[in-house]
């Protein structure tokens, strides 16, 4: 086909690849699967890439009942990590023809207002943090097709769950501190009435309780730098014997709970070691850089939205939890004297 001002068509794409208009609907609305073989699939969309071939969404959303649009509900954009889900959930999305609205709850966590006439008019699916469930149900996002992230897959609103493996994460941390000799924790608990929160809690207890000879102290904190303060100098104050590692919910909490350690006279680690969760841009700006858990936002975005396309065309979305990693850095050593 002579290229010029003339848009070109399916037809054109079915002819340049030798296929029929029908295989060309198939491969290029990722139904083809099972219906055309993989080579067939790549060179039709070989033939689409050299034509510069873009499918006419609107006509196709008008023929289908549906808007090709996707909401992502999350607590508001106080770190990157929720940026980064974003970023994962849009790449995906683009890739099968769908936008993705972001809706950051105003506080954070708790109810908001509908930013649609009706959502369920204007959007095709949610996919939703539990951290924001309050405002899923005020936005009545949980009347659509629904993925949750971060959520019990034993009780979700949603069709799918993706989670990242938090259990897993706060496990690698106790073993990494209880090789090193730790046995007298401080676990500083984010003030979120969340299920992720709750694995965090319950498997930190888990497997401290296994030997013999430990103690946890819990405290909470509103996840903010002040709010760690605060509850970090509370805690370490208490009388009886300190804490010699302070097991943080993210790292923002450990962030804080740094210049707590700095205020009572205290040093990071030879003192208090201290641990975090997300490995956010923050982990390595602090000094000692902070051992922390690396999440992958972008995946747990991607996995959150592939999950999402795969409930709308009825399939089964990809099974297991996202795998976790511990970084260990200058933040953690062996206890001190008592």
């Amino acid at each position: 086909m002579a290229r010029g001002s003339t848009r070109p068509t399916s037809r054109d794409v079915a002819q340049a690849a030798g296929v029929s208009q029908a295989a060309v609907s198939l491969v290029l609305g990722d139904k083809w699967r099972g219906r055309v073989s993989e080579a067939t699939a790549e060179r039709v969309r070989e033939a689409a890439r050299d034509l510069g071939y873009r499918p006419n969404l609107a006509a196709r959303n008008l023929r289908l009942g549906r808007t090709r649009t996707v909401l992502l509900v999350v607590p508001a954009l106080t770190t990157e990590f929720f940026a980064g889900v974003y970023t994962g959930a849009a790449r995906v999305a683009a890739e099968h023809g769908f936008g993705v609205v972001l809706y950051p709850s105003p506080e954070g966590v708790g109810p908001a207002r509908d930013p649609f006439a009706s959502a369920q008019a204007a959007l095709d699916g949610v996919i939703a943090s539990s951290m924001a469930a309050d405002a899923l149900t005020a936005i009545r996002g949980d009347q659509l097709p629904l993925v949750m992230l971060d959520s019990d897959p034993q009780g979700s609103l949603g069709a799918a769950t993706v989670n990242l493996d938090i259990a897993d994460g706060v496990r690698q941390v106790a073993e990494h501190l209880l090789s090193l000799g730790h046995r007298r924790f401080l676990h500083l608990a984010a003030d979120v009435p969340s299920w992720t929160f709750e694995v965090r809690a319950r498997e930190l207890a888990s497997r401290l309780s296994d030997l013999p000879g430990t103690s946890v102290r819990t405290t909470r904190a509103p996840i903010s730098i002040e709010g760690a303060v605060t509850a970090t100098e509370g805690a370490l104050s208490l009388p009886g014997p300190r804490p010699t590692a302070l097991v943080c919910d993210d790292d923002k909490l450990a962030a804080g709970a740094y210049k707590a350690v700095r205020r009572l006279g205290l040093r990071v680690p030879d003192d208090v070691s201290v641990t975090g969760l997300d490995d956010l841009a923050l982990a390595t700006a602090i000094d000692p850089e902070l051992t922390t858990v690396r999440l992958d936002a972008e995946l747990f975005g991607e996995r959150g939205m592939r999950a999402l396309l795969a409930v709308l065309e009825g399939r089964a979305p990809e099974g297991g939890d996202i795998p976790v990693q511990l970084v260990v850095r200058g933040s953690t050593a062996p206890p001190g004297l008592p």
